[in-house]
């Protein structure tokens, strides 16, 4: 390969480890093309599945700063670049292998962290985000049903007690009603104003006509 090709090469490598969320390294020997065809139709949806030179690879991953695959890089080598979702790309790499096992799941690496291939086997059991979001939406639903409830019952209980309220007013009947409803009357005995009692028990005295009375 002359090294204008080869620079291209691993220049695309590497702006495909760098914008790839999860990348995982196989090994395909004995595959066949219909069946490499059809890996790559069961995942494009969330990836791609590149058939890759050693050599150049490791230039890139060293380009891109991924380390996940340092030594690893022998024998027929594809590595299945995740754009989209990583927990249904392992599923589809897990079912995959178990009807075909000549693909060999070797590594991989997940927002820059690297994963064993049993670390790939616990991202395929994961639950789908589709099943998580799904879930979430159920547990948020639960919640607002249970604080509609919450909300309602002290509503019910006043709604309770205001009818029972009219219930005892109605058996009483319109003069007990009336009567409850009527103000009470003042004290009969209440005490008058002290400064009109006292002008009240004052003496009286005689009032002078015309000078002294002969």
């Amino acid at each position: 390969m002359a090294t204008a090709a080869k620079s291209a090469a691993i220049a695309e490598l590497a702006e495909n480890f760098r914008t790839s969320g999860a990348a995982v390294l196989t090994e395909y020997r004995g595959l066949t093309v219909k069946q490499l065809t059809e890996l790559r139709t069961s995942i494009r949806e969330h990836a791609t599945y590149a058939v890759v030179k050693n050599t150049l690879t490791e230039l890139a991953a060293k380009e891109a700063g991924v380390s996940a695959f340092d030594g690893q890089l022998t024998g027929p080598s594809a590595i299945v670049f995740v754009t989209g979702d990583a927990v249904e790309t392992a599923k589809k790499l897990r079912d995959f292998a178990k009807a075909n096992p000549l693909l060999v799941i070797k590594s991989g690496m997940l927002d820059g962290k690297p994963l064993s291939a049993d670390d790939i086997k616990k991202l395929a059991d994961l639950e789908s985000r589709e099943v998580l979001l799904a879930k979430l939406a159920g547990a948020l639903q639960a919640s607002l049903s249970k604080a509609v409830y919450l909300f309602a019952a002290p509503l019910s209980q006043a709604a309770r007690t205001v009818d029972a309220l009219r219930a005892k007013v109605a058996e009483a009947g319109p003069q007990g009603a009336a009567a409850s409803d009527a103000p009470q009357d003042a004290p009969q005995d209440a005490p008058q104003d002290s400064a009109a009692a006292d002008v009240q028990d004052a003496p009286t005295e005689d009032v002078a006509t015309g000078g002294d009375q002969a």
